[in-house]
């Protein structure tokens, strides 16, 4: 991976682009990473992925509830802020 300043992104902005085709680039301001430059296929295939994990979750949502696995919300917040799952 490469890493660049946010001026030297600026300044090589061309550069950037080539090379985040090939590989996610870092850019980092006063030396702490504050963006990455990816492809727009890396883009759509970490989307997907994030769509495909929702609609299984949603999935194993709706199973629970059809079985009947459900828990009172109200208590379950309750208990939640108490720090019962700590």
């Amino acid at each position: 991976m490469e890493i660049f300043t946010a001026n030297e992104a600026k300044n090589r902005f061309g550069e950037v682009l080539l090379k985040s085709q090939k590989a996610p680039v870092q850019v980092t301001r006063s030396g702490k990473p504050v963006a990455m430059i990816v492809s727009i296929e890396d883009y759509n295939e970490t989307e997907e992925l994030k769509l495909r994990y929702v609609r299984e979750h949603i999935q194993e949502a709706l199973a629970d509830i059809e079985d009947g696995n459900v828990e009172d919300g109200d208590a379950f917040f309750q208990d939640l802020m108490a720090g019962k799952y700590d």
